[in-house]
C-alpha cells in the first residue's frame, strides 16, 4: 500500500477526486489502464508482459467499440471468432489474449481498487466480468502444437546447418563485410541446438557462462553451460539451469565463433557468444 493506505492501481491514485473530467470516458480508460500497470508491475511481472497485456485490452477495446464499463460477454464472441476466422488465430493465442481480457476485468471489478464506484459516478454503470468459462477456450493439453508442426529429422537439421556455413562462404567469397553476421548466426544455430535453447536464453548467452565437466573433461572449457536466463514464472526472476555438453562438435564450435568473428566484429557485446 502506498503512504496515503491505497493499494497500487487504486483509482483514487490515478483519478484526482473532485475534478471534473473534460473527456471522461478517454481519461477514465487511460487512468485504468496506467492503474493496471502499476499494479502488475507491483507484483513483480515483467514490463514485456506488462506491455503484452495493454496491447491486448486496447486491441480488444477497439474491436467491442466500447469502454470497459460497457463492455458484455457478446463483445468476447465476437473478437474471439474475429481472432480465429479472420487472424487464424491458434488456440494458445486466442487463450492468452481472452485471459488478458479476464485478468483486467477482474481487476475493474476488484473492490479494493474503486473502479466501480468512479465508473457509477461518472457514466451511471459500472464493468463487470464479462470472459467466463462457458465463452473462453480452455486450457486442456499441455502438448497444444499444431499437428502440421514437428520436430526436424536429422537430414533436415544437416541440411540446414550446410546451408548456414554456405551463406558465410558464399558471402566472404564476394568480398562483402557481412559474412562476420552470417558467420555469428551460423555458430548460434549449433549452440541453440547442442544445448536446447530457447530464443531469449541464446541472445543472452556469456562466454562466462560455459564451464568445465569433471566427468567429461574430452570438452574442455565448455562441459556445461549455466542459462542464466531461463523461462521465468510469473512474478519470479529468470530461471537457472545448467546443461551438459554431449557433442564433441560444439567446443570446435564455440573456440571458432571466439577466434574468427569476435576480432572482427566491433562493438561486439560479450553476450550471445
Amino acid at each position: 500500500m502506498g503512504g496515503d493506505g491505497f493499494v497500487p492501481g487504486s483509482a483514487r491514485l490515478h483519478l484526482i477526486d473532485g475534478l471534473p473530467l473534460l473527456r471522461p470516458d478517454e481519461q477514465v480508460f487511460e487512468a485504468m489502464i496506467e492503474g493496471w500497470r502499476n499494479q502488475q508491475l507491483a507484483r513483480n511481472l515483467s514490463p514485456g508482459y506488462v506491455d503484452d497485456q495493454e496491447r491486448t485490452v486496447r486491441a480488444f477495446t477497439r474491436h467491442a467499440d466500447a469502454m470497459p464499463w460497457q463492455w458484455t460477454p457478446q463483445h468476447v464472441d465476437e473478437w474471439s471468432a474475429d481472432l480465429r476466422a479472420v487472424h487464424g488465430c491458434v488456440r494458445s493465442t486466442l487463450r492468452n489474449y481472452q485471459g488478458s481480457v479476464r485478468q483486467f476485468c477482474d481487476f475493474l471489478t476488484n473492490p479494493a481498487y474503486g473502479w466501480s464506484d468512479e465508473c457509477l459516478r461518472h457514466f451511471g454503470t459500472h464493468p463487470v466480468q464479462v470472459v467466463y468459462d462457458w465463452n473462453a477456450a480452455t486450457h486442456a493439453d499441455e502438448a497444444e502444437g499444431e499437428p502440421e508442426r514437428r520436430a526436424f529429422t536429422r537430414p533436415e537439421l544437416e541440411a540446414f546447418f550446410d546451408h548456414a556455413d554456405e551463406e558465410v562462404l558464399r558471402v566472404r567469397g564476394k568480398g562483402r563485410k557481412g559474412w562476420l553476421p552470417a558467420f555469428r548466426d551460423a555458430a548460434l544455430f549449433k549452440v541453440a541446438y547442442a544445448y536446447g535453447l530457447r530464443r531469449n536464453e541464446t541472445r543472452m548467452l556469456d562466454l562466462t557462462d560455459f564451464g568445465r565437466n569433471p566427468e567429461g573433461r574430452e570438452f574442455g572449457e565448455y562441459g556445461t553451460l549455466l542459462v542464466r536466463y531461463g523461462k521465468a514464472k510469473k512474478g519470479s526472476p529468470p530461471k537457472r539451469r545448467s546443461v551438459l555438453t554431449v557433442w564433441r562438435w560444439t567446443p570446435g564450435t564455440i573456440e571458432e565463433r571466439i577466434s574468427e568473428v569476435r576480432p572482427g566484429m566491433r562493438h561486439s557485446p560479450s553476450r550471445a557468444l
